[in-house]
């Protein structure tokens, strides 16, 4: 069975929805556990166990450091990796026990036995688990086909299950609190649940459900900083996309940090601050399907740019928010959630049409590294988004501490909220707009890499 060889119009190229599915699985509980990890576990961790908050704020911090670091490690080394089960699979494999581990400790904190320490450990799995499971599961996902707009439905499946986990985590604390309000054990149970029950099937789904082919041995050299910075560095088209993305990333994080102060604060409405999040996430889970499409037809770098413009002119809407518009806020939410992703989804897709054009060019193969540099530009823009949207509306006057803000500081927040993001998104649009690999260009780098390498047998 031939790897990685078909060109533009085989239907070899093209996956089975039952197979693509089960490939993907294990994205539902690394997403699911996500947002929980970050948004609850700390405060819960604080609250309920007693674990002190600046500890836990330096432990979690590290957590997220020692991820982004790994990544770019991670995808260096699992494309040279050598073995009889392929070269994604160990690193999956490996990496997706430790996230269960590090996600049992987390949410199944044993009372009265949990300390800093268990935390640390925690921490240490969880964040390397992840790092060792999600590059290497990208670099696959982008390996399977070598189809253009096949690689773009592979990438609007995994927005999909990522929206859908996302929601269900959000469903869980509104149920958490109809049982037992304020019942912090009660909600890391829930979501362990949800984690552990579907990561150990899922870690088995994706393992076994595509070949994957091991590295040749000899044929990247050993590994070589400065050749990999170069390869990085020195491609263009890969880091328009990686600057593309980190506006993304930053818009839809400004946004994320302000939505609660608007909606609490701003509109006096906290009976919404976590259904504002659910109603806007269950309307993204059809946005993969309907960017799927989009892509299909207009190709990935129109479709990437029409995603991002849309997303400009609804943050651009938000500015004409008052307090007595709430229903404009609700509308603005829907179409935002429609468009959910949709420049993340295109972007990630053209990662492994790069890959392809720089090993067309230089005979590397790089795929894992390129994929994890994009998983850092996306951390790097949810860390600018915080570090310059919460100091901005600060230095405006705001305060969330309960006061009464004056109605400047209250203006100066809703802007912020709507145009932080809106420049982000035409940001990210410019970067990629008039991008050279379509799929005529890239259909004609796969029939070069066909004819240079006919006969990659993956290991099944």
């Amino acid at each position: 069975m031939p790897f990685h060889t078909a060109t533009e119009d085989r239907p070899s190229d093209v996956l089975g929805r039952t197979r693509l599915l089960r490939f993907s699985a294990m994205a539902v509980p690394i997403y699911a556990a996500a947002q929980p990890v970050v948004a609850f576990v700390p405060a819960i961790l604080s609250r309920h166990y007693g674990i002190p908050l600046a500890s836990l704020g330096v432990l979690f911090l590290i957590g997220q450091a020692l991820n982004s670091l790994l990544d770019p490690v991670i995808g260096a080394l699992s494309d040279r990796t050598v073995s009889r089960f392929g070269r994604r699979r160990p690193w999956i494999a490996g990496g997706g026990l430790l996230f269960i581990i590090g996600c049992a400790m987390l949410f199944f904190p044993p009372a009265g036995f949990v300390s800093v320490a268990w935390v640390s450990i925690a921490v240490l799995l969880y964040y390397t688990g992840a790092a060792a499971t999600v590059t290497p599961l990208l670099a696959w996902s982008g390996e399977i086909s070598g189809d253009y707009h096949e690689r773009t439905r592979i990438a609007s499946l995994f927005t999909f299950l990522s929206a859908s986990a996302l929601v269900l985590t959000l469903v869980l604390p509104a149920i958490a609190d109809q049982l037992r309000p304020d019942d912090g054990p009660l909600r890391l149970t829930l979501f362990g649940v949800l984690v552990l029950g579907t990561a150990v099937p899922s870690l088995w789904l994706t393992l076994t459900a595509l070949p994957d082919r091991s590295a040749v041995p000899g044929e990247q050299g050993p590994f070589d900083l400065k050749a990999t910075l170069r390869a990085i560095f020195a491609n263009k088209l890969l880091l328009r996309v990686l600057a593309s993305d980190t506006a993304v990333t930053a818009g839809q994080g400004v946004r994320t940090a302000l939505l609660l102060f608007v909606i609490t604060i701003y509109f006096g409405k906290p009976e919404w601050a976590a259904g504002m999040f659910l109603f806007q996430y269950s309307f993204g889970i059809l946005a993969g399907p309907i960017w799927q499409r989009i892509g299909q037809a207009l190709g990935k770098s129109r479709a990437a740019v029409l995603a991002e413009l849309v997303q400009t002119a609804i943050n651009l809407g938000l500015v004409f928010l008052t307090p007595d518009r709430f229903g404009l806020m609700l509308f603005l939410a829907f179409l935002q959630g429609l468009s959910q992703g949709s420049g993340n989804l295109m972007l990630r897709s053209m990662v492994a049409d790069i890959a392809d054009h720089h090993r067309v060019e230089t005979g590397e193969d790089r795929v894992g590294l390129y994929y994890s540099v994009f998983s850092v530009s996306q951390k790097l823009g949810g860390a600018l988004a915080v570090g310059i949207a919460l100091p901005l509306v600060s230095a405006f006057g705001f305060d969330p501490r309960g006061v009464v803000n004056p109605p400047q500081a209250l203006e100066a927040l809703v802007l912020v909220f709507a145009l932080g993001p809106a420049l982000a998104h035409a940001l990210s649009a410019a970067l990629v707009a008039g991008f050279p690999l379509d799929s005529r260009a890239h259909a004609e780098i796969r029939s070069r890499l066909d004819a240079r390498v006919p006969e990659l047998v993956p290991a099944e």
